[in-house]
């Protein structure tokens, strides 16, 4: 989850209380994160309006124009019916106000990641019969486990949870690795090739397609 909030004080809270449930990347001004929302790795972002530099309507409505369509909650002190209706016509999908009771906000983002598909009563995603448990970092294929390592597990659980759709090798590299990483971006690549064998050797007919000069797709046989 992207936090975009410029008092570094309730960021760190917001923070703290959201990670159980979910990892997290912060903006303390509307540029940084405009940049980071736009890059389309996160699964729901919440969004300060009075920012910085830019304003975090004018973030949302950039990151819409883009046709980036990552859930947003707009968390604000600006509390007015028109406030509320302005937020919700251009883009946003829940609104909460400051000051805000923890308990509440934490309900609206696990309600948030529900919708989404992140978070669900099992906590299992599957495609085809590949299965994978999030919770127990388990994946199986027809019951069996695979022997996945490093992040092939959570390389499979990204693709798996976005099917059809083509996910670019800057998107996983900054999801899995973070935008900070001195790692090179050819490590996607070598994920892919090892995830495509341990798949391959398990007997799976899932298809991890390389599509040229775009990504990669996943897709189950009946979808090929």
């Amino acid at each position: 989850m992207l936090v975009v909030e410029d008092e570094r004080e309730l960021s760190a809270d917001i923070v703290e209380l959201i990670k159980p449930i979910c990892e997290t990347t912060t903006a303390f001004d509307g540029e940084q994160g405009e940049f980071l929302a736009s890059q389309g790795v996160f699964d729901a972002i919440i969004l300060d309006l009075m920012l910085p530099g830019e304003s975090g309507l004018d973030l949302l409505l950039h990151i819409r124009n883009q046709e980036i369509k990552t859930p947003v909650l707009i968390l604000t002190a600006k509390d007015t019916i028109a406030d509320k209706l302005r937020g919700f016509n251009d883009g946003a999908d829940d609104y909460v106000t400051k000051p805000f009771h923890r308990e509440e906000l934490l309900a609206r983002v696990k309600a948030l990641l529900k919708r989404t598909g992140y978070l669900n009563s099992t906590n299992v995603i599957s495609l085809g019969q590949l299965e994978i448990n999030t919770s127990k970092h388990l994946a199986t294929f027809k019951g069996e486990p695979l022997i996945l390592k490093g992040r092939e597990f959570d390389l499979l659980a990204y693709l798996v949870a976005n099917p059809g759709t083509i996910i670019t090798k800057e998107q996983i590299f900054n999801r899995l690795w973070g935008f900070d990483s001195e790692t090179s971006l050819s490590v996607v690549e070598v994920y892919m090739s090892n995830l495509r064998k341990e798949l391959k050797n398990a007997g799976s007919d899932l298809s991890l397609r390389t599509i040229r000069n775009a990504g990669y797709i996943v897709e189950a046989p009946d979808e090929q």
